[in-house]
């Protein structure tokens, strides 16, 4: 089954300094039949304005996985962590047993663009912990580029505590690769830019989600050049 969810359809927040578009329940936004899709809980699409970010805050059991699509965030916690992350890298940070971060934009002129995704994690109780990773943005190009997964097999893909795996791509016009997943497993998609067609029937525009379940094979084609993340879940 292949649910589309619309771009203009999720909640918008509009702080000033902050403007923030929620694909599921989070803070102000609580819609009960909207709270999870497996152990994916959490994505915002935040927009941060210069020198403003989210203090210093805290956090437990949880995964928390940051890809900025634009600008720079800086992230500093209690750990004793401290990064800048930009396009083509990964944040990931496992708040476990408890953690106080924040996450800022430093720069004095440009905003930050930037995913937020929460994940429950697979046990309790986990020793916090974070790391950077980097990724080839030439490898995204008319692949799946794993970015993020539990198992790890190369440098470059952040480690989570979860049985998931982010990918992330950039299509060329009518590309197009079927990707296949074991029976019982959800699929999350996210278009960044462009539009990408699912097994020839549904499309996905700039922002648009899809949630799609008890589907072992996936047709992707991009229609034009687009940009897309891919979840594969439990």
């Amino acid at each position: 089954m292949i649910k589309v969810y619309k771009a203009e359809d999720r909640y918008e927040a509009n702080h000033g300094w902050l403007r923030s578009k929620f694909s599921f329940s989070f803070a102000e936004y609580y819609d009960p039949t909207n709270l999870q899709f497996g152990p994916m809980c959490v994505l915002n699409d935040d927009i941060v304005q210069p020198t403003y970010g989210f203090g210093m805050h805290p956090h437990r059991e949880m995964e928390i996985v940051s890809i900025v699509l634009k600008g720079y965030l800086q992230h500093e916690d209690t750990a004793g962590h401290r990064s800048k992350t930009t396009f083509g890298e990964i944040q990931r940070m496992s708040a476990g047993t408890g953690v106080y971060h924040s996450e800022m934009n430093p720069s004095q002129t440009e905003e930050v663009n930037f995913l937020q995704l929460w994940f429950l994690p697979d046990q309790a109780g986990l020793t916090p912990s974070y790391e950077k990773t980097t990724y080839s943005i030439e490898n995204m190009k008319n692949q799946l580029l794993p970015v993020v997964t539990k198992h790890p097999k190369e440098d470059g893909i952040a480690h989570i505590n979860q049985d998931l795996t982010i990918y992330l791509s950039t299509f060329e016009a009518k590309k197009e690769i079927t990707f296949k997943q074991a029976p019982g497993r959800r699929v999350f998609l996210f278009v960044m830019d462009g539009t990408l067609t699912i097994n020839h029937t549904e499309t996905l525009e700039n922002r648009d989600s899809a949630r799609i379940t008890e589907t072992t094979s996936l047709i992707l084609t991009a229609n034009e050049q687009a940009t897309f993340m891919l979840i594969d879940l439990p």
